[in-house]
């Protein structure tokens, strides 16, 4: 009885849920060690921006399995959502779609976000008279943009949940009243487009990724509707 208890919480997880948050600490675990050995797992798995020396193509995968060892809350909360709102939607997709939804949204979030930085640079590059190509060659700055979590991926998810369970009473810290699933999501993205917007200085947060995951998972969600039109059951 004690061994069943004591792996019961596991058990309950759907795998790629469970997975999902086992490779995540073990890589937050790796990169928090491995520097005293030399070896700095953000270079190499953080998303460095294209045209940079940094830059290399599996980055737009590994990206997101990369959380900030200065911050625990960064794993943490990113971890909690999936596990709290990933799980339910791994049960009610199936294994193979809530990874497929996971790895496209957390894609999506990074190419928002390059395509923010890119605006940004070429904006630069024109009040310098120069090409875009010669202001990231330039710029050291542009050589120290590093996109790094599954914050991309988790907005994902937390839109896909109001999608899916609109109604769902959400229960959140200092409010003592339930807040409906589509409310909250609403809210949350239109508080990470003012952020975006406003760009406030010293705002190290990738507010367009968190938009970015939710727009992709949008459309994919979208697209599984009408592809699985006589399917309702992944969209109840």
């Amino acid at each position: 009885m004690t061994r069943q208890n004591r792996f019961g919480l596991a058990q309950s997880i759907p795998p790629v849920t469970q997975n999902l948050i086992i490779i995540n600490a073990l890589c937050w675990l790796a990169t928090l060690v491995l520097p005293k050995f030399g070896i700095d797992l953000i270079d190499w798995l953080g998303l460095h921006f294209p045209g940079t020396k940094g830059f290399k193509l599996h980055q737009l995968i590994t990206y997101m399995f990369m959380h900030d060892t200065g911050s625990f809350g960064h794993i943490f909360f990113n971890m909690f959502a999936v596990f709290m709102f990933g799980r339910i939607l791994e049960v009610t997709w199936g294994a193979k779609r809530f990874l497929t939804f996971y790895l496209v949204t957390g894609i999506g979030a990074a190419l928002v976000q390059e395509l923010t930085w890119l605006y940004q640079i070429h904006s630069l590059a024109v009040a310098n008279g120069i090409s875009i190509s010669q202001q990231i060659a330039m710029d050291p700055g542009v050589s120290a943009l590093v996109t790094i979590g599954a914050s991309g991926a988790v907005f994902g998810i937390l839109l896909a949940f109001g999608m899916l369970f609109p109604n769902a009473p959400l229960y959140l810290m200092f409010i003592p009243i339930p807040i409906k699933a589509k409310y909250f999501v609403i809210g949350y993205g239109l508080i990470e487009l003012f952020m975006g917007v406003s760009n406030f200085s010293n705002d190290n947060v990738a507010h367009f990724a968190h938009l970015g995951g939710m727009l992709f998972g949008f459309f994919l969600i979208l697209y599984w509707k009408k592809k699985n039109r006589d399917h309702g059951q992944f969209f109840y």
